[in-house]
């Protein structure tokens, strides 16, 4: 069986990998697999992912839903932060989500994320040294395909590290 960490990393590269990456995560998260989520582009500190304007994500008007978009939000952000971080030694939980919608969605939208080194740095190490668990917020914003501006959605993650999480017996 490969190794998550190689699949995203030659997924950057190869559409190949990118494909398999996409089947996988339909099988890993049952709950978005009726979405049609595709990750479209992906690199060390970004995620663009496709929220596909068909039956399953419509409202009751033709429209994206917006519990689609707030979806597709969650999951590109967090995606995106599990990938930078070690799974093994971080937990990443939804805190909770905000979200603005500006246009209605009448066609292929596609959710984008990014971050850098030092976000990563300023946001997550750094306060994990002095604090036992942190609240991130992560911005994201959906566009159409002719660039309408759908939604900006803030996503509230808590990072803690495995070692000091608690649970009830």
């Amino acid at each position: 069986m490969l190794d998550p960490n190689v699949i995203v990393a030659k997924a950057k590269v190869s559409s190949f990998y990118k494909a398999l990456l996409n089947f996988a995560l339909d099988r890993m998260i049952p709950f978005n697999k009726p979405h049609g989520f595709k990750i479209v582009e992906i690199s060390d500190y970004s995620l663009k992912t496709l929220l596909p304007y068909k039956r399953r994500n419509f409202n009751h008007i033709r429209g994206i839903h917006a519990c689609a978009m707030a979806t597709v939000s969650e999951f590109t952000t967090g995606f995106l932060l599990i990938s930078r971080l070690d799974a093994k030694k971080y937990r990443l939980i939804m805190q909770r989500l905000e979200m603005d919608y500006h246009y209605q969605g009448k066609m292929d939208a596609f959710a984008s994320f990014t971050i850098s080194e030092e976000w990563m740095h300023t946001n997550i190490f750094t306060p994990l040294q002095t604090q036992e668990a942190i609240i991130i917020p992560c911005e994201v914003k959906i566009h159409d395909n002719q660039g309408n501006h759908l939604t900006t959605g803030k996503v509230f993650w808590q990072v803690k590290e495995w070692s000091k999480v608690k649970t009830k017996a």
